[in-house]
């Protein structure tokens, strides 16, 4: 292959700098081993069906505790159900791992559309919406009459749009991301609103530009990810080191292996351009709702979007669970698995 020219800065202000891009590969090519991980997705009983036309992966863990909850899980991008391999069996079987018997939950972890091995529309329409009424209609297919919802990222506005759509059997949702903006921006904002509003505008100047090239221009972008597993793999590994709590170093809290497993499933199926297009379908489409569900919310420092509680209740209106983590960034289920796992037992206690 050809490789850029070196960054003209320290660190990771250009994007991945060309030794870090250069280590990666280096081991994906001589190291890494996809037979590890394709074995652990065997292991987690996966299934594909069919829904508006549409095939459909997902990965369905059920806890040997008969009376589990269930517990619908949704990604987002550049995730996939991968990103749950380190909470599924805390979540299934907590006697195990530090919690207790009556806290287990059984897991429906479903591949979006156009991600991983679900298959990729070839039509427009599969919007947040869609995907929220297509995953209510998974659950009622398991035989699941009473369940709950978690996600972040895209995962985060499925869940979102499937607390507003409220099918019957959902009695509450969880999310670690809260996106939420007020109806009007204070004009003497408090700290904690100061901080939101400085986050968003970060957000604005330093880390969109992804999410406008998906939102607009994804077959464009499909072209050079599609033909290059450089490319695609850079694409990704710098949104491990932007979005999580790691001081600037991805490998300090994940893994080689962990962020190859990501790549590899994007690279293995060809939905570079496929994924995108979910920016393409709602990225610009998402409108103000509110929602009466019971809902709640773990906050962590280094995620994207940031939101006072007042903010989040003008939106959801019955929050019955909010904490504000001291570590963890965008992806939370790799980087604290622990921490996630206590906060989603702490949240559905009730429900139970």
């Amino acid at each position: 292959m050809r490789w850029p020219d070196r960054e003209t800065c320290a660190g990771w202000e250009q994007g991945v700098p060309l030794g870090q891009a250069q280590a990666l590969i280096s081991y994906w090519r001589d190291r890494y081993d996809w037979r590890r991980c394709e074995d652990w997705l065997n292991g987690c009983s996966p299934h594909r069906t069919v829904i508006e036309g549409l095939g459909v992966h997902f990965l369905h863990v059920r806890s040997p505790h008969s009376n589990a909850l269930p517990l619908l899980i949704t990604h987002g991008w550049p995730g996939s159900v991968l990103e749950f391999r380190k909470i599924m069996a805390p979540l299934t079987e907590p006697e195990k791992y530090g919690g207790r018997a009556e806290d287990a939950f059984h897991v429906i972890a479903p591949s979006l559309p156009g991600y991983g091995f679900s298959d990729k529309p070839t039509a427009p329409g599969w919007s947040i919406d869609r995907i929220a009424a297509a995953w209510a209609n998974l659950m009622g297919r398991l035989g699941y009459d009473r369940w709950v919802a978690q996600g972040g990222d895209w995962g985060a506005a499925v869940t979102t749009a499937l607390a507003a759509l409220a099918p019957p059997g959902l009695v509450a949702a969880h999310m670690n991301i809260v996106s939420a903006r007020p109806r009007q921006l204070p004009e003497h904002p408090t700290d904690e609103e100061r901080q939101a509003l400085e986050a968003a505008q970060r957000y604005q100047r330093f880390e969109i530009g992804y999410a406008l090239e998906q939102a607009t221009r994804p077959q464009t972008l499909g072209y050079g990810l599609a033909d290059s597993p450089v490319g695609q793999a850079m694409w990704i590994y710098e949104k491990f080191q932007a979005w999580t709590d790691c001081n600037d170093d991805p490998t300090s809290i994940l893994t080689f292996d962990e962020i190859l497993d990501d790549v590899s499933v994007y690279w293995f199926t060809n939905s570079a351009a496929s994924s995108a297009r979910l920016y393409w379908e709602s990225f610009f489409r998402q409108g103000r709702v509110t929602i009466d569900l019971p809902m709640g919310f773990t906050q962590f420092p280094r995620e994207l979007f940031r939101a006072p509680r007042h903010w989040a209740a003008e939106t959801f209106r019955n929050i019955v669970h909010w904490h504000e983590a001291d570590r963890g960034g965008h992806f939370a289920a790799l980087e604290q698995p622990d921490l996630l796992v206590r906060e989603v037992r702490d949240c559905f206690r009730r429900f139970r």
